[in-house]
């Protein structure tokens, strides 16, 4: 099923343009693995390792149009997001994931309503030990990211700002 690339409401480019150093750009190759590569929202934080406990427990919740910023410290050895959570971020209204680490089922990934940015793949899954902290100051690659934070990601990549520019006549 091929991905939605929608004609953005919020573009990377245009957030930097009018913004210029107030906003971060996280410096990580990112790739797309939900049914959406464009999506924008407030961040939830998640800070842990080969872990997804905390991860499935807010994506059950409602999203509201947020953006889970997971710090996964960049491991490959699990995958800290599947299909099945790809549903239920979907189906509990989460604009996107930004993942620091890995997913699986890609291919059930780029089926739903949902932007899903990660370093890669790997088949293995996390153990489920409750582990990692919710709604924490993290960092992904040097760049700060603070619960409430916007996130914009698009095919260009993820930017981090505390509020949104007004974007009217660029």
């Amino acid at each position: 099923m091929p991905r939605k690339i929608a004609t953005p409401k919020l573009a990377t480019a245009d957030v930097c343009d009018a913004m210029g150093k107030a906003v971060k750009v996280l410096p990580v190759k990112f790739q797309d693995f939900g049914g959406n590569i464009d999506f924008a929202g407030p961040a939830v934080t998640v800070r842990t390792l080969d872990d997804n406990s905390k991860v499935k427990a807010l994506l059950a919740t409602k999203g509201e149009g947020r953006v889970l910023v997971v710090d996964g410290d960049g491991s490959e050895r699990t995958a800290l997001m599947g299909g099945n959570l790809a549903v239920l971020a979907a189906q509990n209204g989460w604009a996107g994931a930004v993942i620091y680490g890995c997913v699986r089922d890609s291919h059930e990934l780029c089926r739903e309503d949902v932007g899903i940015k990660a370093l890669g793949t790997c088949p293995r899954k996390t153990e489920k030990l409750d582990r990692g902290e919710i709604d924490c100051e993290i960092a992904i690659a040097g760049v700060t990211v603070h619960p409430g934070n916007w996130i914009v990601a698009d095919a260009d990549g993820v930017v981090v700002t505390k509020e949104l520019p007004s974007l009217d006549g660029q």
